[in-house]
């Protein structure tokens, strides 16, 4: 799954990402029998998580081409990138939060 997510770091243009997008949530309703409506929220959400692990250039770019927030630091473009000290307060307040 996660070859998925790497690919589409590579794209620069919306047309790509458009095209992407539904061939992303293609798959995920076919694989889960979710609505097109559940299946957006969750490629996006994945999309924007997976970015958080490549540099700021590149997070902000998928953000953008897929109108996607990364799901617990929220969108580059509103907050900033987040410091490593940040990020890993976020992780362990999620990790306890779990509990």
């Amino acid at each position: 799954m996660n070859n998925l997510y790497a690919a589409a770091m590579d794209i620069q243009t919306q047309l790509q990402a458009d095209v992407y997008l539904e061939e992303l949530v293609a798959r995920h309703i076919e694989e889960t029998g979710d609505t097109r409506e559940k299946a957006l929220e969750v490629q996006r959400s994945q999309l924007a998580y997976f970015a958080g692990y490549y540099d700021a250039g590149t997070r902000e770019r998928i953000e953008r081409l897929f109108q996607c927030a990364h799901p617990i630091s929220g969108a580059i473009a509103e907050k900033g990138q987040p410091t490593a000290e940040e990020a890993f307060a976020m992780g362990y307040k999620l990790g306890e939060e779990s509990r």
